[in-house]
């Protein structure tokens, strides 16, 4: 029974984070929710952190095999837009971790050394994509542009959500679908013709 108390412990601080935001909540918030004692709660974890560093556990298996390229082929364009769906999809089962970002970070020195190599990890395999395009024929970028790409499609998926916020989206889901796009279209003017040509097909049929 305890591992499944723990796991419900987890499930439902997730979805209060995620619906109130982070700083809103209490362990006696996630408690009352599951109709449980603080005490037990205490049992499974330290505190509110200590459930924090859990849930961003599992995010961070997570984001990394969304992160996973292909194998033994070079890269196309509908690799780079699953791997896409698959980040933004984790980005918002776990938004109360992009939304509440910096002050998460900011209290937790073991979080900011872990992100920060998820951010490196992210670096890498965009820049590693992006080059297998253009190796693939698919793109022409220099060098630099090559690297500035990557790092714009990394900090617009990081981002993307706190900016959706900030201009006051109601629907988060519609949200994510349109990061996705963007980040494609950051990608299109260094594609080949026919490729943007596919790339605005699929952009058209997903934004639908």
């Amino acid at each position: 029974m305890a591992p499944q108390t723990r796991q419900r412990i987890l499930d439902c601080a997730l979805a209060m984070f995620n619906a109130q935001g982070e700083p809103n909540v209490t362990t006696n918030h996630i408690a009352d929710e599951l109709e449980i004692s603080p005490g037990n709660l205490y049992y499974h974890f330290r505190n509110k952190d200590d459930i924090i560093e859990q849930l961003f556990g599992r995010y961070e298996e997570r984001i990394g095999e969304a992160m996973t390229v292909p194998e033994g082929r070079l890269p196309g364009l509908e690799d780079i837009w699953l791997q896409m769906h698959l980040v933004f999809e984790c980005i918002w089962d776990n938004r109360f971790l992009y939304r509440d970002l910096v002050d998460i970070l900011s209290r937790n020195r073991r979080l900011r050394v872990r992100f920060a190599r998820i951010l490196k990890r992210a670096t890498d395999n965009a820049s590693s994509v992006i080059r297998g395009l253009s190796q693939a024929g698919i793109l022409r970028a220099s060098a630099a542009e090559m690297d500035a790409l990557a790092t714009n499609i990394l900090v617009l998926a990081t981002f993307w959500l706190n900016y959706g916020a900030a201009r006051g989206d109601q629907d988060e889901a519609k949200s994510i679908r349109l990061g996705i796009v963007q980040v494609m279209m950051l990608i299109s003017p260094f594609l080949r013709d026919a490729e943007r040509v596919h790339l605005n097909t699929l952009s058209q049929a997903y934004d639908d």
